[in-house]
Order: structure tokens, then sequence, then C-alpha cells
């Protein structure tokens, strides 16, 4: 588990083809000092294992799905990730909870600075079947970077950004049409499973209320 709180902006060195599969060499100085071969790191927003650790990179396998279905399918070498490495049990959860599962792929509209702050809107058009899962003030992963939901409008989604997300961050270096790695909040999944038809009665062990009344409870 992640929580959206970018540790590192590391850098593609390198992508090789390995048949059908890909693996990425990503320069970086400080995850790696943790990373043990076999570990999991969130590599913009996207939970990956690293491989072939050195002092100052390691690498990760990609998938053809891994490819097409995240933003890695505009990588090129030189390009900036974000690397956050698992929350360790005694840790903070200073974002929210992110798995590292990638939602969908959302498109950069543009990033413009706001009238009157030093921050910026981030505005991102966002696939339809995500939408559903986006709410006024709630959490999103972008990049994986845990981010606020500013404003809703259709299938655009703005949050709001402050000039250090984006000196931290990959975001930066993204231009307008660029894909953008997003996943919902897992708790808005949960609840919408618990809420479909027929799923009342799996809510609780021991039975639904009317099984427990009928029991003299």
């Amino acid at each position: 588990m992640f929580t959206g709180i970018i540790e590192e902006v590391g850098r593609i060195v390198r992508i090789d083809q390995q048949g059908e599969n890909r693996r990425i060499h990503i320069e970086a100085a400080a995850v790696t000092k943790e990373l043990k071969t076999g570990d999991s790191c969130a590599v913009s927003g996207v939970c990956l294992t690293a491989l072939d650790i050195t002092p100052t990179s390691f690498c990760a396998d990609l998938a053809p799905e891994t490819w097409v279905r995240t933003s890695f399918s505009r990588i090129t070498p030189g390009a900036r990730v974000n690397l956050e490495l698992p929350l360790a049990a005694h840790g903070r959860l200073g974002g929210h909870i992110v798995q590292g599962h990638v939602d969908g792929v959302g498109r950069l509209e543009a990033m413009e600075p706001i009238e009157g702050g030093d921050g910026y809107w981030l505005h991102i058009q966002i696939p339809a079947e995500i939408e559903k899962y986006l709410v006024y003030k709630g959490s999103i992963a972008i990049e994986g970077i845990s981010l606020t939901v500013a404003k809703l409008e259709g299938l655009r989604c703005s949050v709001a950004i402050i000039p250090h997300t984006v000196e931290r961050t990959n975001l930066g270096t993204l231009k307008p049409g660029d894909p953008i790695n997003l996943e919902a909040d897992i708790v808005a999944k949960y609840l919408e499973k618990w809420m479909m038809p027929g799923r009342a009665g799996h809510l609780s062990p021991v039975g639904s209320s009317a099984e427990l009344v009928a029991k003299g409870f």
C-alpha cells in the first residue's frame, strides 16, 4: 500500500524490449537505499517489482498489459517518473490509500496559474468509467500523487496544486495531451460493491437484521 506522497523523481535511462515484455531502467538515488530485490515500488502510480538494484538505479519489468493500459506508453529515455516506497506499518498515512493499481488513463488538458495565487490548476480529461468514483473534495491519485478533486465538470476533473508539488513531482514535465495514470479512491469502489442489489445479506457474518430478529437477538 502507498499513500501518494512522492519521495523522489526518477529518470528513465533505458527501455529494453524482451519478447513481449519491456524492462525499464530507472535512475534514482533515494529510494534505492531501502529497496531490495523483489520489493514493490510505485512508479508514477504503478506498483512494480524492483530488480537489479544498484546505489543509483533499479529496473522493473512491464507486461504488455501494463504498457498499453498506463501512461508508460508515452515514456522515452529521459522521462521523469514519480517514485514512492510502500507505507511502513509504523508510518503516517499522509495522503490517502493508494494501491498502485491504475484504474484508467486520463489526458492532461492544461496546467495554468491560479489567478491571484501562486499555485496552479491542473485540468484533466478523465475516462467515463472513473468519473462515477470522483466526488468534490474527494481523493484521486494522479501519476501516483495524492490530490484532492476541486472541480468536476462532466468528464473534466480539476485539482489545485502548489508550487512544491510541481517541483517535487513529474507534473512540470508533462505537456497538454499527455496520458496520465489515474487511480480512484478504493473506498468508493468498496462502497459501490456493497450497495449493489443482493449484497445486503453479505455485509454481516451473522446475517441480516431480519434474521437476527427471528433468532431473538
